[in-house]
């Protein structure tokens, strides 16, 4: 007689054993958490300001609004204070790509882009209206993008408020008092034609070690927004602020243009949205921070001064009229005929 042997397929028998079930859904899940770690896109964004800075504590609420309309699947990490360096060399790090986004002043990029130096022409803006009319309209969109070529992308404008001198040890109440002085300028050849035209010695110093440079005498002074002025403690060495007003320089949003056009449509759609979000953010805390600060560093012993900007203005006329005939000329009066008879 022929035996017959059963054989049970062990495959068969092990489909449904628990822990088959368990090895089945591990695997299904590993493989589900890989894929979307793979579709997370993360943007490295690098300032040199301090966190409790109106522009950071916006671009954080960017981060946040971008997580939130795409579902987690983009993320933005800032990296603040210089950490990974200063303005010129993020600037040239977006370029190459291994940086996803800044923010700068706009003077430190003419450098850059040519024609951005026109926001460093003193006395180009009438007031804080016409600024933001220039700024939200056409010749502002059009700016954003004049980096394009060169591997720059502007997202927006951040409110930068106005600049104007504080000092050491005496007081600017007319051009006159700069001449011999040295003041901190960005690295903008036009700051630098600006200080030099108002009698003063333009000093080029990276915002990282202009604290130093000013207790230890290297400048005499420099030049920038309220908030910059008391977040930066520089009236603990400067005493004097003259609010001149002489140039209303925006902070400027960039993306690396490698990077922009990786994203897809959608991707971009995210981070336009999150990125119009910050720039109302940041445009109320600014307008908070100037008032506060202004009060804080007159409290802490700093001299508030008001002069007269009129001899300031005709200080700077012949450096204005240097550029007729030239590229930055039709510039100049597009954004001058902004606002005036309804243009």
């Amino acid at each position: 007689m022929r035996r017959v042997l059963k054989v049970t397929s062990p495959a068969r028998s092990s489909l449904f054993s628990p822990l088959f079930t368990f090895l089945l859904f591990l695997s299904l899940f590993s493989l589900t958490s890989c894929q979307e770690q793979s579709r997370l896109r993360v943007l490295k964004l690098a300032h040199g300001l301090d966190v409790t800075h109106p522009v950071h504590l916006a671009m954080v609420h960017m981060g946040e609004v971008l997580s939130e309309v795409s579902e987690g699947l983009m993320r933005i990490d800032i990296h603040p204070g210089g950490q990974l360096g200063e303005e010129r060399e993020l600037i040239e790090m977006l370029q190459i790509g291994s940086l996803a986004m800044t923010k700068v002043s706009a003077s430190p990029l003419e450098s850059f882009v040519p024609e951005i130096k026109v926001f460093s022409i003193p006395y180009l803006f009438r007031d804080y209206d016409h600024l933001w009319q220039v700024l939200d309209g056409e010749i502002g969109r059009r700016l954003l993008l004049a980096g394009r070529d060169f591997y720059l992308r502007g997202l927006c404008y951040y409110d930068a408020g106005p600049r104007s001198f504080y000092t050491r040890d005496r007081p600017i109440r007319t051009p006159a008092d700069l001449k011999g002085m040295k003041i901190r300028v960005q690295k903008s050849i036009t700051s630098t034609r600006m200080v030099q035209a108002l009698g003063g010695s333009a000093t080029p110093i990276d915002w990282g070690e202009l604290y130093s440079a000013l207790q230890q005498g290297v400048v005499d002074g420099a030049e920038n927004n309220p908030p910059s002025f008391h977040v930066s403690r520089h009236y603990e060495v400067c005493r004097y602020y003259s609010l001149d007003e002489h140039t209303w320089v925006p902070d400027i949003l960039l993306i690396s243009t490698k990077v922009w056009e990786g994203l897809t449509a959608q991707e971009q759609a995210w981070l336009t949205e999150a990125v119009e979000a910050s720039v109302d953010v940041q445009r109320r805390l600014w307008r908070e921070a100037s008032e506060r600060s202004l009060a804080e560093v007159e409290a802490a012993g700093v001299e508030i001064i008001r002069p007269e900007t009129s001899l300031f203005r005709e200080a700077v006329e012949e450096m204005h009229e240097s550029y007729v005939g030239t590229p930055i000329d039709l510039l100049i009066d597009e954004i001058k005929a902004v606002g005036r008879d309804g243009g």
